[in-house]
């Protein structure tokens, strides 16, 4: 397969798949064709190559650049902004993670958080269930980030590695 027909379709891929994780698609292709770019890309040749508005395509580069995972590049001599991913997939993987958590479970952590305190001293069977199911629920999901955030702050997902080998033994 030539190079750039296996960009194009790393590019499409990626956007079909961040549809599927919840994120626009034209988000995913931009951040995927800074991916696989060595240099620097404007806007308007993001434009071009995506056949995508400009307004979609400075939402997009917002959002991406709000996740940390691109930057801005200045070219000297040019009045043009210019566009890089990042390019570590363990720096940008554990920054859409983080965030991804911080808007999505964390506050399902606070009202679960909130309906075990209100329940707790319910004494009727129902109350007593409902209490049961919440907690264990709370208590699921907060094991689970206490294990994602050790993951996502070891090293180069170091922690990762070994429990996956642990797994497929």
């Amino acid at each position: 397969m030539e190079i750039q027909a296996a960009k194009q379709k790393f590019i499409n891929t990626w956007g079909s798949l961040g549809s599927e994780w919840g994120i626009n698609k034209s988000v995913a292709q931009v951040h995927a064709l800074l991916l696989v770019s060595t240099n620097p890309i404007s806007t308007d040749e993001i434009m071009e190559v995506l056949k995508i508005s400009r307004g979609n395509t400075n939402m997009s580069l917002r959002q991406l650049l709000d996740y940390g995972i691109i930057y801005k590049r200045v070219i000297a001599g040019d009045r043009k902004e210019y566009f890089v991913a990042e390019k570590d997939i363990w720096k940008w993987a554990v920054k859409i993670a983080m965030m991804r958590k911080q808007k999505e479970i964390d506050p399902v952590m606070h009202v679960l958080s909130d309906l075990k305190e209100a329940t707790k001293k319910n004494k009727t069977e129902e109350g007593k269930e409902f209490y049961a199911m919440v907690n264990d629920i709370h208590t699921f999901t907060e094991q689970f980030c206490s294990l994602a955030d050790k993951i996502m702050s070891s090293n180069r997902g170091e922690l990762l590695l070994k429990l996956l080998k642990i797994v497929m033994k």
